[in-house]
């Protein structure tokens, strides 16, 4: 029997899954970006993602399942090539987040410890935690479950530590001015920035795996996406104006992997920038954890929906056979592409989703008995956002928008052919 999850417990799905390792990754990438905007950069992207929430609340209300997104997807188009693409999408979106949170991993754990030089060593750190996390996987999936737990309170009291004793710390700060209209980027620049660190948001769609256990449904489930979303959203804005207007610009770019402990510094010293570390280390290893489990629930569901090979359903030791290919996807990942162009590939990923979900709330508003404007307005403002952020991301980061449209395109291929020698065998 499944244990029932409470509203309280919900809303740690939610704020555990976006507080996981997005923040300690891309904040410097954000900043970056958006120089003094990077508070309204992150508030962008938070709406784009708050209103994707009410599309995620009514389907999970009305299609309560552990596949979650998978489920969405094939309620609005059924078992099709298309769906199935999208689908394998979410898989390898997943296994760009958990390279994401490798690298933050790899970026900030020299810090403490150094090996050879910090480019060796990132490389180092980031292959051992993907080993260490696939390994726990593997060993018991109870443990990884009470890790998350325990990371989620831990991460949340350090950072919110950290904001209260930053925002003290702007008081009379050199860098204040940082902050002011003259030195934000222009609101194209300022949307861009947002969607290259929209993977920062992505997790509170981990909340609808855990609908159908979730007490009272239709008045929690609400509750859960709304209060962590708007959580998450002030907390990223609080964090990026402390930020911004604790270090000089400079200061933030050579420290772009491992900013917000350099952000620590001015405030508490070498005690702060050692404290936000480990918060980094601790937060990053918990969501490689949680993802890696996530990552093979979702090729499971979608092999188990006929979308990919019946193999992926079977095990391999005493786990799905997807979390080695994830793991080892995750492996290669990390270890081959730069921070941005795995952040734009995620943030790339989970627009398209996100705006194929908000579509199938749009279809089904009547079924799901929703307003339909708020979903066509998240379908439209995640197109559009995505338009920008490839768009932008062109021109500076053309690797990066590669990546991501050959990510894109073989998840299609790939169900392409699935598809098509499923029905030769037939």
């Amino acid at each position: 029997m499944n244990k029932k999850i409470g509203l309280r417990e919900a809303i740690s799905i939610g704020i555990g899954g976006m507080v996981g390792g997005g923040i300690f990754a891309v904040l410097g990438l954000a900043v970056t970006l958006a120089k003094g905007g990077t508070p309204i950069a992150f508030l962008f992207a938070g709406i784009i993602a708050l209103i994707t929430s009410y599309s995620y609340t009514k389907l999970s209300q009305t299609y309560p399942d552990r596949g979650g997104t998978v489920k969405f997807i094939n309620q609005g188009f059924g078992t099709t090539i298309f769906s199935g693409g999208i689908n394998n999408l979410l898989w390898v979106s997943y296994i760009i987040m958990l390279s994401l949170y490798a690298s933050a991993f790899g970026s900030y754990a020299p810090n403490l410890f150094q090996i050879v030089d910090r480019q060796v060593d990132f490389h180092i750190y980031t292959s051992a935690i993907i080993i260490i996390a696939t390994a726990i996987n593997y060993y018991s999936i109870k443990v990884v479950g009470q890790i998350e737990s325990y990371s989620v309170t831990i991460k949340l009291i350090i950072l919110l530590t950290f904001v209260v004793i930053g925002l003290y710390g702007l008081i009379g700060n050199p860098n204040l001015h940082q902050l002011a209209l003259s030195n934000w980027q222009t609101p194209i620049q300022l949307v861009s920035g947002g969607m290259v660190i929209f993977v920062a948001y992505e997790g509170f769609e981990l909340i609808a795996n855990a609908a159908p256990d979730i007490i009272n449904p239709e008045r929690n489930i609400a509750k859960a996406y709304s209060y962590s979303v708007i959580f998450v959203i002030l907390l990223y804005v609080v964090i990026a104006a402390v930020t911004v207007g604790s270090l000089p610009f400079s200061q933030i770019a050579t420290a772009q992997d491992y900013v917000l402990a350099e952000a620590a510094k001015p405030m508490l010293g070498k005690i702060g920038f050692t404290v936000i570390t480990i918060a980094a280390l601790i937060s990053t290893f918990s969501a490689i954890n949680a993802s890696l489990y996530g990552g093979s629930r979702v090729s499971f569901e979608i092999a188990e929906d006929d979308e990919l090979p019946h193999h992926l359903t079977g095990q391999l030791w005493n786990q799905p056979v997807g979390l080695m290919i994830t793991a080892v996807a995750t492996f290669l990942l990390a270890n081959l592409l730069d921070l941005e162009s795995i952040s734009t590939a995620g943030s790339v990923g989970f627009l398209l989703i996100f705006a194929i979900v908000n579509y199938v709330g749009f279809k089904l508003f009547k079924e799901i008995n929703a307003k339909k404007h708020i979903p066509l307005a998240g379908f439209l403002l995640c197109s559009v956002a995505l338009l920008i952020l490839v768009e932008q991301e062109y021109g500076s980061n053309r690797s990066g928008v590669i990546v991501a449209g050959s990510v894109v395109a073989f998840c299609f291929l790939v169900e392409w052919i699935y598809k098509g020698t499923e029905k030769q065998d037939k």
